[in-house]
């Protein structure tokens, strides 16, 4: 890593990107945050971005920017933090029924996969290193996803340095093709029991009827969230 003198803008090397210009302040963040459990501390800490007046897809650079971001933004940004300490910028997308996809940056430690993630909801947000195999992992997800609507019916990984050739890291707009690219990505089936979705969807709306605001954290697997 260099610095440029005349501009104050951090030069750092990426696998796939020879050379990256961050600024200070994104740089100052990836270097307070190094690893995964910090770097989900840092999203959850950041104001969910609600798309008010239009909808968004920063990267990194414009959820510094903005000081917001929502989960796509939330997973491209753990990705380029990540990056630089050794982590492959690798996402986990997950289909659902109301095709309200979640993605997450996915992260493998000591052969168990793990999560860090940004979401309106409390239990989609990252998981600890601790599980197998993907499918062990996206399970932890599927109580929680179910809201009223939600329910995971597949997903997929992807890794960012081949998903797409646009500038994922630090473009100044909006990288729609990331979207794109992500719902064209092969998924793998989900199946889960409907007893058990009728089960907590029931649990889902009871809770919301006494408690209509605020996050929904009665999960048994709370233990396991990074």
């Amino acid at each position: 890593m260099t610095r440029s003198p005349d501009r104050q803008i951090l030069v750092a090397r990426s696998p796939d990107h020879p050379i990256l210009t961050f600024r200070p302040k994104e740089w100052s963040i990836i270097q307070e945050y190094r690893t995964p459990r910090q770097v989900q501390g840092f999203l959850r800490a950041l104001p969910y971005n609600w798309e008010k007046g239009r909808e968004t897809l920063r990267t990194f650079r414009g959820v510094v920017q903005h000081w917001s971001a929502h989960c796509l933004e939330g997973a491209l940004s753990a990705a380029t933090i990540l990056e630089q300490h050794g982590y492959p910028p690798l996402l986990l997308d997950f289909e659902s029924q109301d095709k309200l996809d979640h993605v997450l940056f996915l992260f493998r430690r000591r052969g168990r996969w793990g999560t860090v993630a940004r979401s309106r909801d409390a239990g989609l947000h990252g998981r600890k290193p601790v599980f197998r195999t993907l499918r062990q992992l996206a399970m932890s997800y599927v109580d929680p996803y179910v809201d009223g609507s939600g329910r995971i019916t597949g997903y997929g990984v992807a890794d960012l340095r081949t998903l797409v050739k646009g500038d994922w890291r630090l473009s100044e707009k909006n990288v729609w093709e990331v979207e794109r690219a992500l719902i064209k990505l092969p998924h793998k089936q989900l199946k889960t029991s409907d007893r058990r979705y009728a089960a907590m969807l029931k649990q889902y709306r009871a809770y919301r009827a006494k408690h209509p605001e605020g996050p929904v954290t009665f999960y048994s697997n709370k233990h396991l969230w990074l």
